[in-house]
């Protein structure tokens, strides 16, 4: 791609207007801006009758190493570690200068803050499972998502599952964040230090769940580890999350496989206790052992048996 010396001006695409690659001369039609960050602006567009997200930025050398994420994503066997790459190319804008972009899968869904709150705490830890999975397979590929937070995450349909649509923080282990948002970012809250490394994410993973329940976010006050504490302690309902999240904060948790295994294991001992108290309500023995065996798994399937089930068919 191209790189111009000048410096070049910040780019607006409009509703409507069309972006061309310089090179592949694939034509998008831009639908509506997505969102826009320090890196560039993302757009909803649509290309042979289907919607994509096109990235477009100033800085071709960031868009480069974006697109050198998603290219390492694709080669992860058995996971979809973000949206898939579609393109890449330049556009000359109106103006004269040259802009680089890459075009990527739309992920169409939820806020999470909103699936959450419209369906419910329980859906959570199923889709965490799922979520540090993914992010196990990311760091054994060598990278760090860096700038994870509630605005760099959907919630997919078809089936429910957590994903990240923007890229622009990923950065090598060991090498120093290259973005991060104050409120999810470890060193600012004086719990560790800005490498790149697991554990960075795993911090911030637990400051996307606080931040499902404290939407204005709060301040770190004279006690950062403290008021965090505090906040989980007053949010969080199940006392196995709130320990979870204790560890990650404090760095007690070194990998995302962690996390999933843990939150496993409780899920699968609130099955069995809710299938030994459903066991107990049977009337007679004649009654238990007529009692089909399928039927008996609904019939016992709390809240966190469904996510056992989901966890068990879907990931």
């Amino acid at each position: 791609m191209n790189t111009q010396t000048l410096k070049k001006p910040d780019i607006h695409i409009s509703k409507g207007q069309t972006v061309t690659g310089k090179w592949h001369k694939k034509s998008y039609h831009v639908v509506k801006e997505l969102g826009s960050g320090a890196i560039g602006t993302v757009y909803l567009c649509v290309y042979q009758n289907v919607q994509v997200a096109l990235k477009v930025s100033k800085q071709s050398h960031s868009i480069t190493s974006e697109v050198n994420v998603l290219k390492a994503f694709k080669k992860v066997q058995g996971h979809s570690l973000g949206p898939s790459l579609i393109d890449t190319d330049d556009y000359i804008a109106p103006n004269g200068y040259v802009y680089s972009f890459y075009v990527m899968e739309y992920i169409s869904g939820d806020d999470l803050p909103d699936f959450i709150n419209r369906n419910g705490q329980e859906w959570l830890i199923t889709l965490l499972i799922g979520f540090a999975k993914d992010l196990q397979a990311l760091h054994d590929q060598g990278y760090v998502f860096g700038d994870l937070k509630t605005d760099n995450l959907i919630v997919s349909r078809r089936p429910a599952k957590l994903k990240w649509v923007d890229v622009g923080g990923t950065t090598l282990q060991g090498r120093a964040i290259k973005e991060y948002t104050e409120f999810y970012d470890r060193a600012y809250w004086q719990m560790g230090t800005r490498k790149a490394d697991p554990g960075y994410d795993l911090f911030a993973l637990a400051m996307v769940v606080l931040r499902i329940f404290y939407p204005d976010g709060f301040s770190k006050g004279n006690n950062p580890r403290k008021t965090l504490n505090q906040k989980i302690q007053l949010a969080i309902r199940s006392e196995s999350l709130k320990k979870l999240l204790i560890k990650m904060i404090n760095g007690e948790m070194n990998e995302a496989i962690e996390v999933k295994d843990y939150l496993l294991e409780d899920v699968m001992k609130q099955t069995h206790h809710t299938h030994v108290r459903q066991k107990r309500l049977v009337p007679d023995k004649q009654t238990e052992t007529s009692y089909h065996p399928f039927l008996e798994v609904f019939s016992i399937l709390s809240v966190s048996g469904l996510c056992y089930m989901y966890v068990t068919l879907f990931l």
